[in-house]
Order: structure tokens, then sequence, then C-alpha cells
């Protein structure tokens, strides 16, 4: 169990641009952010991550999802040509800067079909579909 005030919440939802300032003045905060964490913990959802040139993009899946299921999510061609998935954690990114620094410190990793995603996972799925037709 939870407890939150429905009120507060609202007047925070009315008002984001004042949000800070009213709880700093009331000394409290927002349980909007514990309840969507213990929400997604109890539904067993987590979240992976994919990193292009210019957008950051967050994927909800289930907890315990192959490498290939969770590249569905992105798109069906995905999960249906699955080669692999180049992983590394968000953790290891903040403390190395760059997708070459987590290279460079050993911590980008090559994973199957059997890899099981974890919770913050930045992936980059390797996939190839050939069309079945023949001609």
């Amino acid at each position: 169990m939870l407890p939150f005030s429905g009120a507060l919440e609202t007047v925070l939802m009315d008002d984001p641009d004042n949000a800070k300032a009213y709880l700093e003045e009331h000394k409290t905060t927002s349980a909007l952010d514990k309840i969507i964490v213990t929400g997604f913990k109890a539904l067993g959802l987590q979240y992976f991550f994919t990193v292009g040139e210019d957008e950051v993009r967050a994927w909800t899946i289930q907890r315990h999802t192959k490498a290939p299921q969770a590249a569905g999510k992105i798109h069906s061609d995905m999960e249906r040509g699955f080669i692999k998935a180049e992983v590394y954690k968000y953790d290891d990114l903040v403390e190395h800067k760059t997708e070459a620094g987590v290279k460079a410190a050993g911590r980008y990793r090559m994973e199957g079909k059997n890899y099981e995603v974890l919770d913050g996972d930045i992936i980059n799925i390797k996939f190839n579909v050939t069309d079945s037709k023949k001609k």
C-alpha cells in the first residue's frame, strides 16, 4: 500500500511550472514517482533502451523477456530475423561517457537468442530478414 494525497498530486499536475516551488514551500514530496516504480514492479515490467544518432527510446517489456522477443517490441521483423544483441548498461555509459568508452572498458558485449534482457539495458539489435519467397 502506498499512501498519497490525491489533492496534492492534482495541485502539482494542474500547475507543473510551479510544482517544484510548491513542494519546497510545503516541505513535502510527490508520491507519483514511487507509485509508477512500484506499479511497474508489481506488474513485472521493465525498460530497455535503444540509442541512435539523434534519438533515445525506452521500450517496456515483461521481466524475463529474451532478446529476440524484446526486439519484436520494436518491430516484428527484428524478432523474426534476430541475429544478436549488442548490450551495455546505462551505468557503464554514465561512467565511461560514450559508447566508445564503454567498448574500450570492455563493458560492451554480444548476446544471443537466450539472453534475458535486464532492466536498463541499452541494446543495439542486429537482424537480417530475407524474403522467403523464391523467384
